[in-house]
């Protein structure tokens, strides 16, 4: 069966579902104009989730993309933990604020979070996907047994196998270019940082998948492009940042509408794990620090968080989880999710 039968969608378009961006309002929007809607519930419990996806079938019966984190639960290291706080006391005491103390796992992991596989089970969205990885057999066959279709990100061939035989449907291709959080599977381990062009190629080439490529994917032409390489679909994340329907704040949408668009880093340092941020003033506070020396995802995010809320208190946006990718230039602001939608197909259909 083709992808696009497979998700019961009419538009080779999925919204990448940012965690913290992506409201149920938007990927509402974005379903009823003929491409995937997604949500993100990596940073949130099943509760949260469950109100989420009703939020979303109060405004559309089409498919729905719901993602899910599954990186390993995190270690927590007093000494570690302790000197990352004492790294950003200055930066809270600029503020009138303190860090919290101790760390915590803010976050719970997919892979043994038995209420949300439970509520994804009940409620039985279009679509789940994973970052970070891929779940335990166990779950993967009960998200299967009811009838979900299934998709897992990844940034390197072995990832993409590793998915397949886990029993995934299709496969995201994230590029080096991609914002937010690298799905590596491992952040310890060297990043090969393939691009999206060639990481789509490769995995097009190689695996026995529909292959989804994502990263730096901002209009109709760079869709496609990636269709051109053999994709069935692009999923663009960057490019619904700025949609009113977005819940990025009003200094996240400044930023990418200024020139600072068109510089994002990888950092480590705003929640634990490797993710493609726009360059602001805590992206740098973690530049030239060791990766040993930050606290793994989530306990950073933790202390991430509450600098962020610190920072914005006293009026100053520099500090958020700006997350962005290398196409962030191309972003258009002010459009509603439906009127992107509709760029992107016309341009699409120019394109081809």
């Amino acid at each position: 069966m083709a992808l696009l039968d497979l998700l019961a969608i009419e538009l080779p378009i999925i919204q990448a579902p940012m965690a913290g961006v992506s409201s149920p309002t938007m990927a509402a929007a974005v379903a009823e104009a003929g491409a995937l809607g997604s949500i993100g519930v990596g940073n949130t419990d099943a509760g949260n989730a469950q109100r989420m996806i009703e939020a979303v079938r109060q405004r559309s019966a089409r498919s729905l993309n719901v993602n899910v984190f599954c990186h390993q639960p995190a270690r927590l290291d007093p000494a570690i933990d302790s000197a990352w706080i004492q790294h950003l006391q200055p930066y809270f005491q600029r503020f009138g604020a303190e860090p919290p103390a101790p760390l915590r796992e803010i976050y719970r992991s997919f892979l043994v979070d038995d209420e949300m596989l439970a509520l994804l089970v009940r409620t039985r969205p279009r679509v789940v996907s994973f970052h970070f990885g891929v779940p335990a057999a166990e779950r993967v066959r009960a998200l299967r047994d009811a009838g979900i279709v299934l998709l897992a990100s990844a940034t390197t061939l072995g990832e993409a196998r590793a998915a397949v035989a886990a029993g995934v449907h299709a496969i995201v291709a994230q590029g080096y270019e991609a914002g937010g959080h690298r799905g590596v599977v491992d952040p310890a381990a060297p990043d090969e940082a393939l691009s999206t062009s060639v990481l789509t190629r490769l995995l097009v080439r190689e695996l026995p998948l529909p292959v989804i490529a994502a990263g730096g994917i901002m209009d109709g032409a760079g869709i496609a492009a990636v269709l051109r390489l053999g994709a069935s679909a692009a999923q663009l994340g960057t490019a619904f940042v700025g949609c009113r329907e977005s819940d990025a704040d009003s200094y996240f949408r400044e930023a990418l509408a200024s020139a600072a668009a068109h510089h994002t880093v990888m950092t480590r340092a705003i929640s634990g794990r490797p993710a493609r941020c726009l360059s602001n003033a805590f992206t740098a506070l973690g530049e030239n620090v060791e990766p040993r020396r930050i606290p793994s995802y989530p306990v950073a995010y933790d202390a991430g968080k509450a600098l962020n809320q610190a920072a914005k208190a006293a009026g100053n946006g520099g500090f958020g989880a700006q997350w962005a990718g290398q196409g962030a230039p191309l972003a258009r602001i002010g459009l509603s999710a439906a009127e992107l939608v509709a760029c992107l197909a016309q341009e699409l259909r120019a394109a081809l």
